[in-house]
């Protein structure tokens, strides 16, 4: 492999809604080698990170039956049982749950955990506290998704963090989704929360480094050597 294409293969592109952003931190940062140098190459350094805060990189997530991936970037930050927010329609009862919290390091590109129906979702504005503290799940701005797969209905949802400011939706109601499709985003840091069904057991830890679309968080229908196929996107 030449160097180039060895470079080229290190790169992701960069999703549509970061063009704004990447855009006007070069704007910036040619006003301020204008004004000073060294100035300068700080805003050429933030519009590099800018760039990589939106990159869209492709996933390869596996396709069999009764997986569930991840749907973002991160650093699993809890499982633990909890009562789904009501707005989910998911019933009273603790539910698996797993919690990814994105860093404004990770990619923020949310992916389907899924194949399915999104019957539902659901936008509630909130507060802005740290999305690594529990309290989180119940009082930040957040969007909600219900994903029905088969006979069971998960539950997906962006947490606006302390940082974050915008939560992007990239589907709507009735769309069919494969596992690692894109959903949706959330800018600058944040977390998402995947609820499971009743007596799912998680396949992953608290600690662990998630990739969104490739790392399975669970197994709707374990036993059995199945097929396992994998889609790029």
């Amino acid at each position: 492999m030449s160097v180039v294409a060895s470079i080229r293969s290190q790169l992701a592109p960069i999703n549509r809604e970061g063009f704004p952003f990447v855009g006007a931190f070069a704007l910036a940062s040619l006003i301020l080698f204008w004004i000073w140098t060294p100035l300068g190459w700080i805003g050429a350094v933030l519009t590099v990170w800018c760039a990589y805060f939106f990159r869209d990189p492709e996933r390869v997530t596996p396709m069999r039956d009764g997986l569930v991936v991840a749907p973002a970037d991160g650093l699993v930050s809890k499982i633990i049982n909890a009562v789904p927010p009501i707005e989910l329609g998911l019933g009273d009862r603790p539910l698996p749950r797993v919690s990814i919290f994105m860093s404004v390091f990770n990619c923020h590109v949310n992916r389907s955990p899924v194949s399915g129906r999104i019957d539902k979702i659901v936008y509630r504005k909130g507060a802005f506290v740290s999305a690594d503290l529990d309290k989180a799940s119940e009082d930040n701005e957040r969007n909600s998704f219900v994903i029905t797969s088969g006979n069971v209905r998960i539950g997906v949802i962006q947490i606006a963090g302390l940082v974050a400011r915008r939560i992007v939706c990239f589907t709507r109601p009735g769309t069919s989704v494969a596992a690692g499709e894109r959903i949706g985003m959330i800018r600058f840091g944040s977390r998402v929360d995947v609820y499971l069904p009743e007596g799912t057991r998680p396949l992953v830890a608290e600690g662990q480094t998630a990739i969104a679309g490739e790392t399975v968080v669970a197994e709707l229908r374990p036993g059995g050597a199945r097929e396992l196929t994998f889609r790029v996107g």
